[in-house]
């Protein structure tokens, strides 16, 4: 990510160290500044491909994969709208097993523990679907419906399948590891609008340069 904060416009920030003259400042990057996508191509589904993030990829690793450079990591993250690589990211699975056991305590907990109940899918002689797979439902679940082929009656108890504490992790990260990037060959496109995105504008009596500003609060920083 070095390449995208490189990028970043500074700010001459009045000085808070002990020995600082009043008129003494420090140059430091503008975090507050961030790049973005363009909406018109952050909502255009043809700018994207479909991407799968395996085993314990980073987005520097996933990065070099897809455009032959880590340092569009950032680029990565963006188009995934990735604020906390803590949480939004696929854990390494070292990392994954260890928090699983830290929130459930014991294997016992994780692996066996039930976190919810699920339908199974429930087809009449028809092939016509009555009850979908995967909708959420208590342990006791039952239904009816009426066979379209013979108009008999058919009554099914209990059709609802246990999804344990692991299976239920487990599926939330891998729908992590689904993600968009961006297609190279609009890499250029992106790199000029964050070029524009970081440069500061005329106009505000902090501005000294178009990578530079000097302020004595934070909240003028944009």
């Amino acid at each position: 990510m070095s390449n995208y904060f490189r990028q970043l416009p500074d700010i001459n920030y009045v000085s808070r160290l002990p020995d600082a003259k009043i008129s003494d400042y420090i140059k430091v990057k503008n975090l507050f500044k961030k790049g973005a996508l363009r909406e018109d191509i952050f909502q255009n589904v043809s700018f994207f491909t479909k991407y799968k993030v395996t085993g314990d990829k980073r987005p520097d690793n996933v990065a070099f994969d897809f455009y032959q450079d880590s340092k569009l990591d950032w680029l990565v993250l963006t188009c995934n709208n990735v604020i906390n690589v803590f949480t939004e990211w696929p854990l390494r699975q070292s990392d994954f097993d260890r928090a699983m056991l830290e929130k459930y305590d014991t294997y016992d907990n994780l692996f066996n523990g039930v976190h919810h109940y699920e339908t199974t899918e429930v087809k009449d002689s028809n092939g016509i679907v009555f009850v979908k797979a995967g909708l959420k439902v208590d342990a006791t679940f039952s239904f009816k419906y009426a066979d379209t082929k013979s108009g008999t009656l058919v009554d099914l108890a209990n059709i609802s399948i246990p999804v344990t504490n692991y299976e239920y992790e487990v599926e939330i990260e891998d729908a992590k590891r689904n993600i968009f990037l961006l297609k190279p060959q609009y890499l250029s496109v992106v790199r000029d609008d964050l070029e524009e995105m970081m440069a500061y504008k005329k106009g505000s009596t902090q501005y000294t340069s178009e990578t530079l500003k000097t302020a004595d609060n934070i909240r003028i920083y944009n």
